[in-house]
């Protein structure tokens, strides 16, 4: 019994198929040896078939052939373009986008705004995942004041503090009655 491999690389397949195709072995051969090893799912006997005479006529790359396809529209200037529309105001929503970029897509602007620029909806505003350097230097000014605080007043302080998960904080904003 042979130990079988799961997951094979294609090219590895197709170096398989080159390399007993050039030892003569018949492709309905080929194709049980192949079974046998990567098990039953790997390649079907018609693409066999295919690969072998693909190296007969010729063929030496077991690699996928280039292939050419829509171009992207998304570049860092179309990026730039959309965070500063999202900076001027944060309270957008995609469809408010479609109607800036007309050009580009719902979905390619959706992709822009949470993959590229890493932003997620919160509430009806979109929020950045990762803090601004801006942030990261107001916590530390605050956490500073609060040192300070705490040398001076001691334990008083501690109690004056409360604390809570922001998720469950309730504010209501007359703009969007939430």
């Amino acid at each position: 019994m042979f130990k079988t491999i799961a997951d094979p690389a294609d090219c590895e397949v197709r170096s398989v198929i080159q390399f007993l195709n050039a030892k003569n072995v018949k492709p309905a051969e080929i194709h049980r040896q192949l079974a046998e090893i990567y098990g039953e799912n790997v390649m079907t006997d018609g693409m066999v078939r295919k690969w072998v005479r693909q190296f007969n006529d010729g063929r030496t790359n077991v690699h996928d052939e280039a292939r050419s396809g829509r171009p992207s529209v998304v570049n860092d200037g179309l990026v730039a373009k959309v965070n500063e529309k999202i900076r001027e105001n944060s309270r957008f929503k995609i469809r408010m986008l479609c109607d800036e970029f007309s050009q580009i897509s719902k979905t390619v602007l959706h992709e822009i705004v949470t993959n590229r620029l890493n932003y997620r909806k919160l509430c009806s505003r979109w929020v950045p995942k990762m803090l601004m350097d801006v942030h990261k230097t107001k916590g530390l000014g605050s956490a500073l004041t609060f040192l300070t605080r705490y040398s001076e007043e001691g334990n008083e302080f501690l109690n004056k503090i409360v604390t809570d998960d922001e998720t469950w904080v309730c504010h209501v904003t007359p703009e969007s009655k939430q």
